[in-house]
Order: structure tokens, then sequence, then C-alpha cells
């Protein structure tokens, strides 16, 4: 859904509600839109009040980046260059998002009628023209009209942000192929075309992070591989590696150059060795332009549509601003630039069940005898995993009738950027009944509930690789968080003992070993903000029989545990935990039980990065598969977009945050890790499926209500073998034939894709 203006304030929407309808309808043909739908018929003053008031969580829109930027611009008092035309050496503004209030003034202002939150931007700033080069955070407000910016780098960090840690441009990156292109090729023009027939346009590139071995270095391998889609599959076996330290360009160098298990000291050295006949070439056959065995294209002609997902009666939940309502639910959404797709202030029948979910890193760790992939430890966060999502395609990344809803980002541009689409809201069937019995006994029934749950899904491209998030909400109060991976996985050159990091998948390529390994944030508030962590599993006990006190039995108990501190609730990739854990309230349900809300994990994950290397403490969240923590406001979050840069020293440690406090009756934090092992193989060409590389948790009601509270859905199915079950009255599914006849008149097909590209 195109959306072309955003409601800032509530008294403005209400007024321009009627206009706006009228103007969308127009301009979208049909298609369909957010502010076409209804709200529930019993939606009273309390919901519209919490409605307008989920704004605080709301994205900032392109009116508020463009005055923070305009402020800026007047008022920093230094020249800033764009972006996209900036230098190293230059001054540039890179990312401005919203700055999440704290959640102390939040909840007063939510719950009590308190003040509402000043709204401020949050604006990283690359100083580069200045004698003391440096990354500088501010804080800029009150928005929409910013009157300040104040620097929080020194209060937030502890200290400056040297310019080494800065993310690295987009335009750096297109420095790095001119400078290869323009003065180091042409220093080995016998090799560069007698091996890859290289035109000058011939060549695509990937890049080793993180940058070196120490902090400080600025060293990073560039793999070659052919310029055809899917080029991730098609690699040279040449790499070179470049010192990108100097903020003059001109003073980069060469320090090292890799040809098929060959290394040479630079340029000159591989074209003098090659012209000897010293170098092994093993020439890679060139690829069809449409990139053959990578290619995503059709193999076979289309043979029509497959089942297709639709509402007989219209969506039955609704969208007003930020917000969504489905069921007994509600929450505001949002996408950080850098961090990506969260949800606020979720609660079941009105009650705060979670006051944050979110995202907070992707990391991957390869391993092959290629030197850029032996040493690359992706931590996309520094890539920008809000600014990853692109246009979903309906009918596939989500439901054709599914809500598509735009998304605004200021990250590595001098203008905000509209990514459309790039959101979907859908409510989706799961074609598994979430309760089902069937009685053959003396009075016979059957009663059933399909499992029918709201999907809030986004979906990240970070250069190779595609994630699907998803964030369901099920009707019995469970949340389920999961994550799919696809895309194209890096591919090594074969040589040498290259089969022991992967599989052979074409004559040159290798599927390289690596793990995936994806955290989230979960803030819950069970009850109220304070809350204890419980744990309960089993054991057997060896006890004489009552019955028979000569024989012994092997009876099952349960066994309860408070986890009282941070260091018993860390739970590392491999420890044994309770099968049960879970945030308890204060309070008790009906039969006397704590309630509580239990965190289950679906994960595959591969073993952790040693924590001997020098570069595991930037990654040190990646430690544990659970680790649950006193929440403070400054320990946002678990890690850091300049830790990738400078893992060495990193700018936020993890493992910091878990110092023994005590953690019973506080206001508690799940940081919960989920991953697995990926081996490719032959059936990862032409891309990863996925199909199982599923992965994620489910928050799960634990004694919080008296009884499942979706016995009242009313999707529920029952009747009696006394009954007439053809009957409408009796079974709604009935009433099928008469209510879902007819197919619903779908709108025509959309894309928008490939306006507004920015370069990567």
């Amino acid at each position: 859904m195109k959306m072309k203006m955003k409601w800032t304030y509530p008294l403005l929407a209400i007024c321009t509600t009627i206009i706006f309808i009228i103007v969308w309808t127009f301009q979208t043909g049909g298609r369909k839109s957010i502010v076409c739908k209804s709200l529930p018929q019993d939606l009273g003053l309390e919901e519209k009040t919490q409605d307008m008031h989920n704004l605080i969580f709301d994205d900032l829109s392109p009116a508020e980046m463009i005055q923070v930027n305009r402020y800026l611009q007047q008022n920093l008092a230094v020249l800033l260059v764009d972006p996209s035309e900036a230098k190293p050496s230059d001054n540039c503004i890179y990312s401005i998002t919203l700055q999440l209030p704290p959640k102390a003034e939040v909840l007063e202002f939510l719950d009590h009628q308190g003040r509402r939150p000043v709204r401020q931007a949050l604006v990283t700033v690359h100083f580069g023209n200045q004698k003391d080069p440096n990354v500088t955070e501010f804080l800029v407000g009150p928005l929409p009209n910013p009157t300040y910016h104040h620097d929080i780098t020194v209060g937030k960090y502890g200290g400056k942000l040297p310019y080494f840690k800065r993310v690295l441009l987009g335009n750096e990156f297109e420095e790095m192929h001119v400078f290869l292109q323009e003065r180091e090729y042409p220093k080995a023009p016998n090799f560069m075309y007698e091996v890859f027939d290289y035109n000058g346009s011939n060549f695509q590139y990937t890049h080793a992070m993180p940058p070196g071995f120490n902090s400080g270095d600025r060293l990073t391998w560039v793999n070659h591989f052919q310029n055809v889609p899917g080029f991730y599959v098609h690699p040279f076996g040449f790499e070179v590696q470049l010192d990108i330290r100097s903020l003059d360009i001109s003073d980069w160098k060469v320090k090292k150059v890799f040809y098929n298990g060959q290394y040479f000291e630079d340029m000159e050295d591989i074209e003098r060795q090659f012209n000897e006949g010293l170098v092994k070439v093993n020439k890679v056959k060139k690829s069809p332009p449409d990139g053959g065995y990578s290619s995503l294209k059709q193999r076979v002609p289309p043979k029509g549509p497959g089942p297709l997902h639709y509402e007989p009666r219209g969506p039955r939940y609704s969208i007003r601003n930020n917000q969504v309502l489905f069921m007994s639910w509600s929450f505001a959404f949002g996408t950080d630039a850098i961090q990506g797709p969260r949800v606020f202030d979720v609660r079941f029948k009105g009650e705060r069940i979670v006051y944050e979910l979110s995202l907070q890193d992707a990391m991957s760790v390869y391993g092959s005898n290629n030197p850029g992939q032996m040493y690359t430890r992706y931590m996309d966060l520094s890539y920008g995993i809000g600014n990853g999502l692109y246009t979903l395609t309906q009918g596939v990344d989500c439901p054709y009738l599914a809500t598509y809803l735009d998304r605004h980002y200021f990250v590595d541009t001098s203008s905000p950027v509209t990514r459309e689409a790039s959101i979907c809201i859908f409510e989706q069937n799961a074609e598994v009944p979430l309760r089902r019995h069937y009685e053959s006994g003396q009075a016979p029934f059957y009663g059933g509930l399909e499992d029918s749950a709201l999907v809030f899904r986004s979906m990240t491209s970070v250069t190779n690789y595609d994630y699907v998030w998803d964030f369901i909400f099920h009707q019995n109060g469970a949340i389920g968080v999961r994550v799919h991976a696809s895309g194209y996985p890096l591919f090594s050159f074969i040589f040498g003992d290259a089969t022991e990091f992967g599989n052979r998948v074409q004559q040159w390529s290798l599927g390289s070993i690596h793990t995936h390994s994806i955290q989230f944030k979960v803030d819950m508030d069970i009850g109220g903000v304070k809350n204890t962590l419980m744990g309960n599993d089993m054991a057997f006990e060896t006890v004489k029989a009552p019955w028979s006190p000569k024989h012994k039995i092997n009876r099952m108990k349960m066994v309860r545990k408070v986890l009282d501190t941070e260091n018993k609730a860390a739970f590392r990739l491999h420890d044994d935990m309770p099968k049960h854990i879970y945030f308890a309230a204060n309070n008790t349900n009906k039969w006397g039980h704590k309630r509580g809300y239990r965190i289950q994990m679906v994960s595959f994950s591969g073993d952790h990065l040693p924590e001997t290397d020098p570069m595991e403490r930037a990654i040190s969240w990646d430690r544990y598969k659970l680790a649950v923590t006193k929440r403070k406001e400054n320990e946002p979050s678990s890690t850091s977009p300049y830790n990738m840069l400078d893992p060495w020293s990193p700018t936020v440690a993890f493992s910091d945050f878990i110092n023994n406090e005590s953690i019973v009756n506080e206001d508690l934090v799940a940081w919960i890790t989920t991953g697995f092992l990926h081996i490719p193989h032959a059936e990862d060409i032409p891309n990863t499926l996925t199909l199982g590389n599923v992965l994620g948790f489910f928050l799960r009601p634990y004694n919080f209500f008296d009884e499942d509270p979706s016995i009242y859905s009313p999707d529920s199915v029952f009747f009696t073998s006394e009954q007439d079950f053809t009957s409408c009255d009796v079974n709604q599914l009935a009433c099928l034939q008469k209510t879902a006849a007819c197919v619903p008149n779908f709108p025509a097909f959309t894309y928008s894709g490939f306006q507004n590209m920015t370069k990567l």
C-alpha cells in the first residue's frame, strides 16, 4: 500500500480522515489501503485513546527527518557533505532515527495520564573534516520543530567514538572498487586479461569484515565474483586486501593479493610471477548473462495459480497510525532503520504483556581456506537491518490480499528514502487446529479451533542473505517470533583442502560452512513491571509404593526454582536450563499460582566463537541462548553498529550486562538468541530455501489466565452426534459454501521495489 502522507497529530488526523480516504481511493485505484478499514464496532474511548498514545513509538515521518536534517545543516557550524559524495575526510550526517523515550516516562504517560514524552531524533554524524575526526551522536528535539541538539556520545559510551569505528558509507565501498579499477588492476594487465578476461565491468565484489586484527585497522579483503545475477556463487578465487585507513584515498594501499591458494605481495608481484609461469591458473568458465545455475528465472512455464489466501468478509484486524487491533490483541509497531522490526505496548484483553519486542542483531561466522571468508564475522546491524527492508511481492512474500505498509528511512542519504510496501500484516490460518478432540464414547462429540493468528511481517535483504521476520499473535494469548533465512550463501573458490570447509556445489564453487545467530530483546511486563524469573523442571525420586511397601517406584515430581540473580539466569549455548522457564508476576491467578509467561525457544545453533578469540567480546551476546537481566535505560541494546568495525574494543559488550545483580521483583529483560548451523549443499543452488531454515521462540501464557482464553474465540467449532452438524446454527463451517462462495475482487498486481534505488 502506498502511503503518501502521515498523520502526525491526532486532531489533524481526525479532521482529515474523510478527505484522506477519498484521495487514497482515487490514487490507489482500489489497491488495498489501511485507511479503508474500519475499526471494530465495539472500539471504546479507552482503545481510541490508547491508539493515539501509541504514536510515541511511531517511526519518524519524512517531514520530521527533513526538519532534523535542515536544523543540523544550519546549526552544526561545519560543512556537511551529501553521503553519496562524501570522502572519508568529509563531514556527513549518516543516520536520523527515532530516539525512544525513557520507559518510566512512557508508562507514566500511557498508564497514569502523565505528560507526553518529548519526541526526539537520534542522529549519527561522521566528522572527518576536523583536527580530531570522530563519530558523534546527537539528540535533536523537540520534534517536529527542533530547537536543540545535545551531544550524548560520551555519556552513552563513556568516551568519544574514534573515527575508525565509523560505519562504512556506500560511497566508500564504491571508492574501493574505483581504486582497484583505476590504480591496481592496470599494474597486472596480462594476469587480469588472461585469467579473468577482465574488461572493466565483469567483476562483482564482497568485503570481508571485521577490518583487520587490531583497533584502528581498516583492512578488508575484497573478493571478486563474476558480474551476473546471484554472483555470490560465482567466485573467481581472486582476493585483494586493501588498507583504507587513510582519510586520503590516494594513500590507500594493497597489502596482499590472493589467487587460487597462492599469496602475493601486491599486484606487481602477481603480474611478475604470472609472466614467469609461477601462478597456478584455474580459469573459471564464463557464466551466461542471466547467471546460469544461480538464476532465479522460471525454468518451466506457469501452470496457473495455487491455493489463495483471502478473507470472505474482509479483514478481522484494523490498523490506525502505527497500532494494530486484532481479536483481543493490540500493539504498536515500528522499524528502526538500524535494528529493524519491533513492536511495543503489546496487550491482550487490555493488559500489557510486552513493553518492547525488538530485533538486536543478525550475525554470520564463516569458515573457509580462502582468506576473506575464513575471517568473516558479519554483524548485520552495521549494514542497517531496517534499512534493508525492501518492497514485498504480493502473493509470494505475503498473501496477495495482505495489508502492505510503507516505511521511511534516513541512512547514508541526503533525504528520506521511502520503501514502499515493505511491511505486510495479515491474518494467517496455520491449517492446523489450535485445539481439538474427537470423543467416540457414549456421548460422541467433536470440538476444535483453527489456529488463526495475526502476522506482522517484514523482510531484510542484507547483501547476499534474506531474512523473513514474523511476529505472530495467537488467539490463546501466545506470541510467536519466527525467522526464516533465504538468499544466497557466500561461496568460496575450491582449491586444496576446500572440502574441509563445506560441500562442492559447482566446478569451482564451495558452499562455505557458516553459522547464523539472531538475537531479540524481550521486555516483558507480566502483571506489572516487577517480575521474577522462575524455572520449573522434573526429577525422579525413588519411593516405596504406598499400596505395596515391598516394591519401589521411580516417581516423577516437579521441581520449582527461583533464578534470583543475573548470573543464574544466563544460560550459555550448551547449558542445561529448566524445561519451563518463565517471567512470574507478583499476583496470582484464581488457582493460587503466580501469573506468568513462559519463554520457549526453537534453535539449532552451531558453536559460538571461542571466548579466547580477540573479537569475541563484541559478539558476547551469542554466548547465551537466554540471558535475563535487570532492565536499565543505559543498556538499551545488546550490541552496537560500531562493533563490527572495532570488535577488539567493542563499543557495547553484552557480557558486561551480566554482573550478578538481583532479578527478584525487578523490571526484567530477556535477551533471546536463536540460530542454526548452515553447511550449504547442492540444493542451495540456485539459492537457499526457507524450508527447514526456520527458528525463533514463543512467549506462552503460564498460569497467566484462569483458563485458556481462546475458548471464547468466535472461531470455535463444536457439535455432538445428536446435532445436525450441517446446520449453520450448529456449525459455522457448514455456511462456507455460501459465505465463501465468491472469490474476492483482487486488486491489480503492483511492484515498486525498483524505484528510488540507493547504492549499497
